[in-house]
């Protein structure tokens, strides 16, 4: 019963997107059709198909092995802070407990220079390409979007690079998109420190996260192009287009390259972790000040605010009514203050008993995949203004849609799992 209400929620959500659509009558649905038929294909291979199940637990082991990797640098410098809860290291220390600055950000910088090399020796463009070509066939979309879009799947905000020749030409409809599929997807190197968040918990979460991301891709197609229909004749309709590429020098220069940018990525949201937390503590605070003088008995909050407004949503995506009030609490919480402290705010509940079925754990992994707040609107919005200063004007105004699209395409993908969760070991065991 519970995978039915999953998928009427897949077309409840597309109607709230066609109801708040720029021009109900200019959608194309041609591409919605076949956004959804893709993102039903690939979640049957994903979840029904065994050789697709055995592809996501390979996956999965995959990035946890690396993952062990990633931790030699950090236990160098940092000793045992960056020991994982329950380690002990070669000294015989043991761990002092789960420390995200020590133990979850080093990650991205190691997994920045692993995405960085993969990109010199010419994996990761064959693999955009390959998913560009289907995305820009399947669903009649522009190649520049198509590109853009795949690219996401593997990388964060550089993916504006891989299209910037094009950027000046791009239809507000094509803006839309690519901004859309910016924030409902996550970057690989993030996507490593979300792994080390919930790997205790959730061992399969490495397998899940990828084909979240996968799933969000024409999510993002089918929710932007109905927020915001295309209008005008795109440039690059049908055109295949390859991706702008600044290669280094060498894999040493890549790798060094890399670790830079995985740097800065780790300072940003170390930083926008500080300020929005922060913000939001006093935004609480002001709000019970509020509440005691208006003279409730129950004092309002910021995250109580977003809990009511995005409940309907959790019930709607199939996530038990006994769970649901948690999980829109973790998919508000998101919009505010980044994934980053939904999916920590995830682990505790699971380990705690916060949430009653394994179901609502699965729903909530892929409903919070996605960059889908405010400050990676900012981050979005900046970045593609900075490579086309002339359009700033034309991206500023897609930015809202793109941030409402990109939380109606993780909830699709969250849809789209609870439809077919089948409460197999999957889940949780990875095997």
């Amino acid at each position: 019963m519970s995978n039915l209400v999953s998928f009427a929620g897949i077309f409840i959500l597309i109607l709230i997107a066609w109801g708040l659509s720029a021009d109900r009558r200019a959608v194309r649905w041609k591409v919605v059709v076949s956004g959804v038929l893709m993102q039903l294909l690939i979640g049957f291979l994903v979840f029904m198909f065994p050789p697709g199940r055995s592809v996501i637990i390979h996956l999965n082991n995959i990035v946890v092995k690396v993952l062990e990797s990633a931790s030699a640098g950090s236990e160098f410098l940092f000793g045992r802070l960056a020991l994982s809860p329950g380690s002990t290291n070669a000294a015989g220390e043991t761990s002092l407990g789960f420390i995200l600055a020590f133990q979850a950000l080093p990650t991205i910088v190691f997994f920045s220079s692993l995405m960085a090399l993969l990109y010199y020796f010419g994996v990761l463009p064959k693999l955009i390409k390959l998913f560009a070509k289907l995305f820009s066939k399947l669903m009649s979309i522009s190649g520049a979007e198509s590109l853009c879009v795949a690219s996401n799947i593997f990388v964060g905000v550089e993916s504006a690079t891989a299209i910037r020749p094009y950027l000046m030409r791009m239809t507000k409809s094509e803006l839309c998109t690519v901004l859309t599929a910016g924030m409902s997807t996550i970057a690989s190197s993030v996507m490593a420190f979300y792994v080390f968040i919930l790997k205790g918990q959730f061992p399969s979460i490495a397998g899940h996260l990828i084909s979240a991301s996968v799933l969000s891709a024409p999510a993002a197609v089918v929710m932007s192009k109905l927020l915001v229909p295309e209008t005008a004749s795109p440039a690059t309709l049908g055109v295949e287009i390859e991706p702008y590429q600044e290669k280094d020098p060498s894999a040493t220069d890549s790798i060094i390259r890399g670790a830079n940018e995985g740097l800065k990525l780790v300072f940003g949201i170390a930083a926008m972790l500080i300020a929005f937390l922060g913000l939001m503590s006093l935004a609480d605070m002001i709000l019970a000040w509020v509440s005691a003088l208006i003279g409730l008995e129950t004092g309002i909050s910021l995250s109580g605010i977003l809990k009511y407004i995005f409940y309907p949503f959790a019930l709607i995506v199939g996530v038990p009514s006994d769970d649901a009030m948690e999980v829109s609490r973790l998919v508000g919480q998101r919009l505010i203050v980044t994934e980053v402290k939904s999916y920590q705010d995830l682990a505790i509940l699971m380990s705690s008993g916060g949430l009653h079925h394994a179901r609502s754990v699965f729903i909530a992994a892929y409903a919070l995949c996605g960059f889908a707040h405010i400050a990676s609107l900012a981050i979005f919005v900046g970045g593609f203004s900075a490579l086309v200063p002339e359009r700033t004007a034309d991206i500023s105004s897609q930015g809202l849609r793109g941030l409402l699209a990109a939380n109606l395409a993780c909830l699709m993908t969250a849809a789209i799992a609870g439809l077919f969760y089948s409460g197999g070991d999957l889940l949780l065991t990875g095997g």
